[in-house]
């Protein structure tokens, strides 16, 4: 058997973060009161799932899924309202998807996922004068 990808789906809850995903038949679950302690969590809950099948990964081999009020409370650097001039979308509607108070069509998510891929590629070319 290859080793399955592994993509989980994570949730900004009330109190902490939730992860969970779906590999065949199998459900993969976790939780976490911190996104640190998250990551760890994940870690373990995989390894744990796979042990049988002698799979071992590392955290970088498993992908994380957010939804948007999730990825907003984990990047919290991120400012909403210089995000919403880039993209072109009132800064009252990229608040309400953020705080969960309206769910994006995908189309709307499509073109924030744009723009902070945007941000992140530019982020990654800057050099500063020393």
């Amino acid at each position: 058997m290859k080793k399955p990808k592994i993509i989980m789906k994570v949730i900004k809850e009330e109190v902490g973060y939730s992860a969970y995903t779906n590999v065949g038949n199998d459900f993969i679950g976790t939780q976490g009161n911190t996104f640190s302690e998250l990551r760890a969590m994940i870690l373990e809950v995989v390894n744990l799932s796979f042990e049988d099948k002698g799979f071992v990964y590392a955290i970088d081999e498993i992908g994380l899924k957010y939804d948007l009020e999730s990825f907003f409370a984990f990047y919290k650097i991120i400012n909403a309202k210089a995000l919403s001039e880039r993209v072109g979308m009132d800064k009252t509607l990229l608040s309400q998807y953020i705080k969960g108070v309206k769910k994006p069509s995908s189309a709307q998510t499509r073109r924030i996922l744009k723009a902070v891929q945007e941000v992140g590629r530019e982020l990654t070319e800057v050099e500063f004068a020393v």
